[in-house]
């Protein structure tokens, strides 16, 4: 192999990674998963764990930290949006129910501003920059910690509650009868 050789060889492998070629990370899920996760999912199961700290009197001994659990929860999202979002927010309400209905509709616009077809996409070797996936999916499955946290605390309140949250999983095509079968 002469000198010539050695140097086209080198020269027909590029030296700088494009962003869009590189490969997915697959313990990344995809940002569709993320979102649907986030507004299907667990809202529907934050929207059933908060109806029942809303029944719950002001002069319960409970609500003071199933309170500050739910707090915790709206943080949690706030930090989820703070990690995908690319503009500044407003200030987000100070009542509590308000605020939690307003931090997952903020998170979801976050996550939708993110670019699917970049995401979960390793970052350029000679960029030294991180990858937006990893912390974007970190922060749901912070999310998720807290709504299991909350779940637990809430089944203290409301005995039934697990009941409620299974409810919708499995649809019948065809429904049992109503009279007996034999």
């Amino acid at each position: 192999m002469t000198l010539i050789d050695a140097t086209d060889k080198a020269a027909a492998k590029p030296l700088f990674e494009i962003w869009g070629r590189n490969e997915v990370m697959r313990h990344v899920p995809s940002l569709e998963w993320l979102v649907r996760k986030l507004d299907d999912d667990l809202r529907h199961r934050i929207e059933k764990l908060y109806a029942a700290v809303a029944s719950l009197n002001h002069d319960d001994p409970r609500r003071g930290p199933v309170e500050e659990k739910v707090r915790a929860l709206c943080r949690s999202i706030d930090r989820l949006a703070e990690t995908a979002r690319h503009t500044r927010v407003n200030q987000p309400p100070s009542d509590l129910g308000d605020r939690l209905w307003w931090s997952i509709n903020h998170a979801i616009s976050c996550l939708n501003s993110i670019d699917p077809s970049l995401f979960g996409r390793r970052c350029p070797y000679h960029t030294f920059e991180r990858s937006k996936s990893e912390p974007v999916y970190s922060g749901l499955v912070a999310v998720v910690s807290h709504v299991r946290d909350l779940t637990a605390l809430v089944r203290t309140i409301d005995p039934d509650i697990d009941e409620r949250l299974l409810d919708g999983l499995v649809q019948l095509e065809r429904p049992l009868r109503r009279e007996a079968m034999a």
